[in-house]
C-alpha cells in the first residue's frame, strides 16, 4: 500500500512539474527543455560530470528562442541552467510561502555555476500564475528553515 501511495504522489509531482514546464515556455521564449543528449552536450560544455544531469529541468538562453526544432547549444556563455520547483499553491508573493525539495546535487551545481544557475519558482495557480528566478546567493536570504532528509536504498 506505501509503494501504491509514493508511486501516485510521485505521478502527481511529474505532472505538476510539466504543467510548470508548459507555463514557463509559454510566457517565456527563452527556456528550452534539454532531452539526454542535449543535457549531456551542455554538462560537456560547462565541463562537468554528468552526476549533474538530473540536477537542472530547463535551460535559459539568453535571447528568446525561434523555432525549438531548430535550437543551437554550443556557446556556454549564453546559457543559464534552471532547476524548477513548481506548486499549486496560492502565491501572491511567489516565492513567499513557497515549499520545496532540493537535492545536494541541485545545490552543488549553483555553486558550481555561480551566475549561471537560477533556481526557478513557478505557481500554477489560476490566480497567482507566475515564475521567480533566483541565484543561489538570492535564495539563501530568504530561506527561513533548512533541514537534511536522507533517501536511503536497501
Amino acid at each position: 500500500m506505501a509503494k501504491l501511495v509514493s508511486f501516485t504522489i510521485t505521478k502527481n509531482n511529474n505532472i505538476t512539474e510539466k504543467l510548470g514546464m508548459e507555463y514557463l515556455i509559454s510566457a517565456d521564449r527563452r527556456f528550452f527543455v534539454p532531452d539526454l543528449d542535449s543535457r549531456k552536450k551542455i554538462l560537456d560544455l560547462f565541463g562537468l560530470g554528468y552526476n549533474y544531469i538530473r540536477a537542472f529541468d530547463v535551460v535559459m538562453f539568453r535571447d528568446p528562442v525561434g523555432d525549438l526544432d531548430e535550437v543551437e547549444i554550443d556557446n556556454v556563455d549564453d546559457l543559464i541552467l534552471v532547476e524548477l520547483k513548481v506548486t499549486k499553491k496560492k502565491l501572491p508573493d511567489n516565492p513567499e510561502g513557497f515549499f520545496f525539495g532540493a537535492t545536494e546535487n541541485e545545490f552543488e551545481l549553483a555553486r558550481e555555476l555561480g551566475d549561471r544557475f537560477r533556481f526557478g519558482f513557478i505557481s500554477i495557480h489560476e490566480d497567482s500564475r507566475s515564475h521567480v528566478l533566483l541565484t543561489l546567493p538570492e535564495l539563501e536570504k530568504i530561506i527561513k528553515h533548512k533541514r537534511t532528509q536522507y533517501q536511503v536504498n536497501l
